[in-house]
């Protein structure tokens, strides 16, 4: 007889499924996974380290970049800790507008995942849909901030600016027809409120369509149901959170137990699994999906009747207006000292986390009373659940792999920070 041994097998950086950066080290058994290693630090970028060289304003763009699928949400953790550290008071629009947009980008996010997981697990229509649907919302992000992806809206004490009263619209190319042209303008004639509003009445439709190709189909089923189970005990060991907890069965969510904004005030439900697998996480994520679109049609119609500050009027954190800063010497001055020195922040260390649509994401900020952190650390939620994945893969299949990785929901920007 042959001897028969375990062999070892580099899975990633470079397979489609392993999202550009994940190595796995997998000690195979036949076509049975024994052990899996995750090796991180191929993207290793040291925005932590960084964010010690630079003001405090100058690292809302590094947010962006850690989880750049969803950007606002991380701008939103940091801005928090900042404010706690400085004691200044959002005005209520400005958490109005920070919650409709933590939930527009909780419904990119989870487009992005659906897509990529089911073209991962083998289905290529969704990937098509999903993003037929990010380029409506990711107009929204262009239309608010200028950037389609890494915003910078956020500001400590607020927003950047109120939301516009008009939407950039299409233009005749040699490439679009009039008739073309008009057709994709038809949901543009308004405000950003208008335009996201429509959104919202036809989004419910979306999702019925992606369930329609998935949730009943039995290839969907047999990929998902029964793989990578956790149950509610050894999520809570594992350090889970977001809908890899509460797809385990425990209904634990930020927005409910720890409110933070406006979202005491708006009515919304927390979805959860009961198996603890990939079916169920699968599930929850698509029901969270239709509740961000209730609470983005509250946001809107409460926006619409209530104008209103989206700065704080603290002159310590809030640049100066445009117009005084062009007629008045000492608001140029305050405008030039505030970017680019930036504004000291109080001795002391302070964290806060929002329900991020991968986890609880979080920032623990240290200051020394300087205009720069002494330390900031990131509590990113997909560092610990890849540190699960050992334990969910071991005795599946090799294709079971890509489905755990996609159930997780990874974006190594805020794993390698």
């Amino acid at each position: 007889m042959a001897e028969i041994r375990n062999y070892t097998l580099n899975f990633g950086p470079q397979h489609p499924a392993a999202h550009g950066v994940l190595r796995l080290i997998l000690e195979l058994d036949g076509e049975v996974v024994q052990r899996a290693d995750p090796h991180i630090g191929l993207l290793h970028r040291g925005t932590e380290k960084l964010a010690e060289q630079r003001t405090y304003n100058q690292s809302i763009g590094y947010m962006d970049r850690l989880d750049y699928v969803s950007m606002m949400c991380n701008e939103h953790a940091y801005c928090m800790t900042i404010e706690k550290l400085l004691g200044v008071e959002v005005p209520e629009r400005a958490q109005y507008i920070r919650v409709m947009f933590d939930e527009v980008t909780r419904i990119l996010n989870h487009l992005m995942w659906l897509g990529t997981h089911a073209l991962d697990v083998g289905a290529m229509t969704m990937f098509l849909y999903c993003f037929r649907e990010r380029e409506d919302l990711m107009d929204a992000y262009e239309a608010v901030s200028g950037a389609r992806m890494h915003a910078s809206y956020y500001r400590p004490g607020g927003v950047y600016r109120d939301l516009p009263d008009s939407m950039p619209q299409y233009e005749e190319s040699q490439w679009h027809t009039r008739a073309q042209v008009e057709e994709n303008n038809k949901n543009r004639q308004g405000s950003l409120l208008d335009f996201l509003h429509d959104f919202t009445e036809r989004f419910d439709t979306y999702v019925d369509e992606y369930e329609q190709l998935l949730t009943n189909n039995r290839i969907w089923k047999q990929r998902l149901v029964d793989i990578g189970v956790v149950d509610a005990e050894r999520a809570k060991q594992l350090g889970f959170t977001g809908p890899m907890l509460r797809g385990s069965g425990i209904a634990w969510d930020l927005r409910k137990s720890q409110p933070y904004e406006v979202y005491d005030k708006l009515e919304f439900d927390i979805p959860i699994g009961t198996n603890g697998d990939c079916y169920d996480r699968y599930l929850v994520r698509v029901e969270e999906m239709r509740q961000s679109n209730r609470l983005i049609k509250q946001c809107i119609s409460w926006l619409r009747d209530n104008p209103g500050p989206v700065m704080s009027d603290d002159p310590k954190v809030a640049a100066p207006h445009r117009e005084e800063m062009k007629e008045d010497m000492e608001s140029l001055i305050h405008h030039f000292k505030l970017f680019t020195e930036g504004y000291p922040v109080p001795e002391g260390q302070a964290y806060c986390a929002v329900e991020h649509p991968k986890g609880e994401f979080g920032t623990y900020i240290i200051s020394d009373g300087a205009n720069k952190p002494f330390r900031l650390k990131i509590r990113a939620p997909g560092f610990a659940h890849i540190s699960a994945m050992d334990e969910m893969v071991a005795g599946h299949m090799i294709a079971d792999v890509v489905t755990v990785i996609g159930t997780m929901d990874i974006v190594f920007g805020e794993i390698d920070r």
